[in-house]
């Protein structure tokens, strides 16, 4: 009889903190713990009390990498409960404002956290020195993101632009014509993307896994801002209905909540996205797509850095398509009148769906709110792909390697902890 205990006292290029514990007797993983053990934000509590005007600003702080996605969940929850439609102008720009934070911060696990796994280089600056292009393009494209961001929140980093009703400022002609122009120029990158992500070295073990898929999916578009909750397995359900089906529960070992769907494991992010919208994407990334080889709906994980590149595209035609008809409005934002009651919503992060449920009293106060990140709900699944692809591969491994493996599955999912607290410190122990 053999026992391992196998630490990770920290995992790098991931956003946050957290730490993995596995336990090993005679060649099966006993106990499985994915940590996470950042202090929990208590960002849920704060805004009670604040009035509904603060709410875009201090959840644009709970992600650094991802603002965007908070402030819109918060905007459509509100106006939902208040009964108000910001109307076309603003529901446009909502959609390029996404498209902004989709290239921020998919370019940024692309090239720089999660790229560096595939080549076998502990940095995406160890890696810069032998291909310094692919880094440089990964540059070039989260800038583009970051200047969408900015054109409409003032700054790309907790942007302040973004108002409940719309925005506080239109851009300009020439703010709109100069951006245009880079972003005409950024699609040969971005098509590149798709065509290198393809050829990366992905692992073969393990990749084929059954899972479920969710994510929103809306009539008439790809889906970012708007659309019904659903799954791979029939679920279609309103934000409304979110709690009737998903579970927050929480584990001993981690600050973080965990999320069920009727009891399972699932996947929320890009990958999921792209195999339950592929008839959204514009045929000439279908096409590049079937040039790749590859074929969606996939449920080899390690798709997901190729759903990610697609999206980098997608993103880049969508903000060129909304641009080139862009007119000034007569206002940039509506005026609301608050009123008491519950509102819902939930949008499409870059990480995946992100539910937001408020309770407002009739002066616009909140009284009540809940929030579930993405990371949150791929904690159970990350851990499940873990067990599945370690034992699969063997455990009689080096615990160097079995780190290595780990860090890998767990990056590919592009984790943002800090948001899922309310990451690898590897411990194997071999009982």
């Amino acid at each position: 009889m053999s026992t391992t205990s196998i630490k990770i006292p920290i995992l790098a290029r991931v956003e946050g903190e957290g730490a993995l514990n596995l336990e090993i007797k005679d060649n099966r993983i006993e106990k499985l713990q994915l940590r996470i053990y950042e202090s929990p934000r208590l960002f849920e509590k704060f805004l009670e009390g604040r009035g509904y005007e603060e709410l875009l600003d201090l959840v644009a702080r709970i992600c650094g990498i991802c603002p965007v996605a908070y402030q819109m969940s918060a905007a459509h929850a509100v106006e939902s409960l208040f009964g108000v439609n910001p109307g076309p102008w603003v529901r446009e720009m909502r959609r390029l404002f996404y498209c902004g934070e989709w290239l921020e911060s998919h370019n940024l696990h692309i090239h720089f956290l999660a790229a560096p796994d595939f080549f076998g280089y502990s940095s995406a600056l160890a890696m810069a020195k032998d291909y310094p292009e692919v880094i440089k393009r990964g540059m070039r494209l989260q800038g583009l993101g970051n200047s969408i961001m900015r054109l409409l929140g003032a700054r790309s980093v907790h942007p302040v632009g973004a108002c409940i009703g719309g925005f506080f400022r239109a851009p300009t002609y020439k703010e709109v014509v100069t951006l245009l122009n880079s972003l005409r120029e950024g699609l040969q990158d971005a098509e590149a993307l798709i065509r290198w992500a393809a050829t990366l070295p992905l692992p073969k073990s393990a990749s084929q896994q059954d899972f479920i898929c969710v994510a929103l999916q809306h009539p008439l578009e790809y889906p970012m801002n708007e659309g019904n909750i659903t799954s791979d397995k029939g679920l279609n359900i309103t934000a409304a209905e979110f709690e009737q089906y998903f579970q927050e529960y929480q584990v001993p070992y981690s600050t973080a909540l965990q999320c069920t769907l009727q009891g399972k494991d699932y996947l929320v992010g890009p990958l999921a996205r792209v195999n339950l919208n592929y008839h959204h994407l514009p045929e000439n990334i279908k096409g590049i797509i079937k040039e790749t080889g590859i074929h969606f709906p996939s449920k080899n994980m390690y798709h997901s850095i190729v759903a990610r590149a697609i999206e980098v595209c997608y993103g880049i035609m969508e903000a060129i398509r909304i641009l080139e008809s862009y007119q000034l409005p007569a206002q940039s934002f509506i005026h609301v009148q608050p009123k008491a009651g519950i509102g819902f919503s939930c949008t499409e992060a870059p990480r995946g769906i992100l539910w937001h449920r408020y309770e407002i009293t009739e002066a616009g106060m909140i009284k009540s709110a809940d929030i579930v990140s993405p990371t949150s709900q791929n904690q159970y699944r990350i851990e499940e792909d873990l067990r599945l692809s370690l034992e699969h591969d063997g455990l009689n491994r080096s615990d160097d390697i079995l780190r290595l493996q780990s860090e890998m599955i767990i990056r590919n999912y592009d984790p943002c902890i800090s948001c899922s607290t309310h990451f690898l410190d590897l411990r194997v122990n071999r009982l």
